[in-house]
């Protein structure tokens, strides 16, 4: 849209739009072949997220008698876990996600999610499946796909080891990589300055490309089964291409009280951070305590993929209004 545009025109041409539902009919396609369920979740939720990492929408209900206060999701995980739990199968969904203080040339408080489960997959499954429809949307690359540890990555990117590490290691890095004046460190944490030389330093560094990072920090996948050979990772990944992360996924936890164990422990991190602590889903973890099947899954930003697609700078460029116009 030009300087000189209404207003109430849409912010993407109508050659994106379009291009949009192409890419959707597409990802639908996919997963139709392959015999795995769509499904629809409600977006409110009497439970929060409680990652100190995300924040959600907050609204609530009034009606007869009652008040209650709802939660709009910032991922269609819980409930499609509880359909997991019940028998479900393999299962995906599209739809939109809420959360709050994001917004830049990435970000929008409002986004498409894609995100699917594949009982019997493990992380490393996933990623190939995830690698496919990339191949299908994006076309395929000339050369392969990337495939590296978070250690690896850190070893080799910023001469540190992440999983054998403390603070002032963490400042060292930092310094000579360039980044003299962070604000808003002095009280930061390990996972904070890992996450800071991942993004600055780590990511930068791995030029062109999809790459997928794997098995991070178990402190920073509260939602993924610890390495069996090793309990200081998780089995979670990450996808980037071209810099820009697109997904994140998981080989699923699915012990109960573990979950609400790494649940209480967020919260936690939420009060000393001065963050308001998020009611538990207590449907969630019953489903865990009954018996979610082995799986991996993965959220996938469409936005991003479409952003990819059709070369755009920003985010806004795919999408017909910002949420916070």
């Amino acid at each position: 849209m030009t300087d000189s545009s209404p207003h109430w025109r849409p912010l993407a041409s109508l050659e994106v739009i379009k291009k949009r539902a192409a890419l959707l009919k597409q990802i639908r396609a996919f997963f139709s072949v392959r015999d795995v369920l769509e499904v629809d979740t409600p977006a409110l939720s009497v439970a929060g997220n409680t990652d100190p990492n995300i924040e959600g929408f907050a609204t609530s209900y009034t009606g007869p008698g009652n008040t209650t206060d709802l939660y709009l999701h910032t991922s269609p995980e819980f409930a499609m876990k509880r359909l997991l739990a019940a028998g479900s199968g393999a299962i995906y969904q599209l739809c939109k996600v809420f959360r709050n203080a994001e917004v830049g040339r990435r970000h929008n408080p409002e986004f498409t999610m894609l995100e699917w489960y594949r009982p019997g997959f493990d992380h490393h499954q996933l990623m190939d499946e995830v690698a496919q429809l990339l191949d299908d949307v994006l076309g395929k690359l000339e050369t392969p796909v990337t495939k590296i540890s978070y250690q690896a990555a850190f070893l080799e990117h910023a001469g540190i080891d992440p999983l054998d590490t403390n603070i002032k290691t963490l400042q060292q890095s930092a310094h000579q990589h360039g980044l003299e004046q962070v604000v808003g460190m002095s009280d930061a944490s390990v996972d904070d300055w890992l996450d800071l030389l991942m993004d600055q330093v780590v990511v930068a560094g791995m030029g062109e490309g999809r790459t997928f990072i794997y098995d991070y920090p178990a402190s920073q996948a509260a939602l993924a089964k610890l390495n069996p050979d090793d309990n200081r990772v998780a089995e979670r990944f990450e996808l980037f291409i071209n810099g820009i992360e697109i997904a994140n996924g998981f080989y699923e936890l699915t012990d109960s009280s573990e979950q609400r164990r790494r649940f209480e422990k967020e919260n936690t991190k939420r009060e000393q951070a001065g963050l308001p602590i998020m009611p538990l889903d207590e449907n969630l973890l019953a489903g865990l305590e009954a018996g979610m099947p082995d799986c991996a899954g993965v959220a996938l930003g469409v936005d991003r993929l479409l952003m990819l697609l059709v070369g755009a700078d920003s985010i806004a460029e795919v999408l017909t209004a910002k949420s916070t116009e």
